[in-house]
């Protein structure tokens, strides 16, 4: 509470995690049920309620408090950035040895590879410790796009990037692509872009294969707001908070969809 007695706005508060995601943590229950509590007053963090949704805290720094009783904030939470090379597995381990992303990260807290990428994909793929922050990247249900680019044989044409954005059929079910667009075209080779969210397996090379050209290679560039920008294969990097926030912001716009 501020001196005017009134309840402080989400600006007076450090950035971070989602204050409703904290709460979730700790075992408050869904998000709607800590947004309720947040709403009703009854949460405050360093001394000062706060009622407004959307408020951001540091898990490692701050006290938050639920009814007066302090909570415990989890810490050690991780996200990080990988740069899969192509021939390595998205597993955390392999029964007959074969190189697997798990092999990249040894050291790290139990973490969840977030969907996969096939041995022949390269290219940005994301781990964590939080499981549910996983399953909410993944599902469909939550719209989170991710940007593939793909070298195929062949010339593609506009006439193709329009079959991309009305959708393709596949299983009987159209694969939903956000944007789609021609990079270069050389010696009878053509580098595309496109934006989809679907996770089926494979779906970027079957849907190309629908439009009768073969994928050579393909490198997932984007995640969501997260780029893979620079780094270079096999490397990992933590997020920045400003990376973790939009990841959070992501998943929330999904859910409230």
């Amino acid at each position: 509470m501020n001196p005017s007695g009134r309840p402080d706005t989400p600006s007076a508060l450090p950035e971070g995690v989602r204050l409703q995601k904290v709460l979730a943590a700790a075992g408050f229950g869904s998000r709607r049920r800590c947004e309720a509590l947040i709403s009703d007053g009854r949460v405050s963090v360093d001394g000062r309620m706060v009622m407004e949704q959307g408020c951001r805290v540091d898990p490692a720094t701050a006290v938050v408090r639920v009814d007066g009783e302090r909570i415990s904030v989890p810490t050690g939470m991780q996200i990080l950035a990988l740069n899969k090379p192509r021939g390595v597995l998205t597993a955390m381990s392999d029964d007959r040895g074969r190189a697997c992303v798990g092999d990249l990260v040894r050291g790290s807290s139990r973490l969840f590879h977030v969907g996969r990428l096939d041995a022949d994909t390269d290219g940005l793929l994301l781990l964590t410790n939080d499981g549910d922050l996983a399953h909410r990247l993944t599902h469909p249900s939550f719209g989170v796009d991710k940007t593939y680019v793909a070298q195929v044989k062949g010339v593609f044409g506009p006439g193709d990037i329009k079959k991309l954005r009305r959708g393709v059929v596949l299983d009987d079910r159209p694969v939903a692509v956000s944007s789609a667009r021609i990079r270069d075209v050389n010696n009878g080779r053509t580098i595309v872009e496109l934006t989809i969210h679907e996770g089926r397996n494979h779906v970027v090379r079957r849907v190309l294969a629908e439009l009768g050209f073969e994928v050579q290679t393909l490198t997932r560039t984007k995640f969501g707001p997260i780029e893979l920008r620079s780094l270079r294969p096999g490397a990992v990097r933590t997020l920045s908070p400003d990376e973790t926030t939009a990841l959070y912001d992501a998943v929330d716009a999904g859910e409230a969809r």
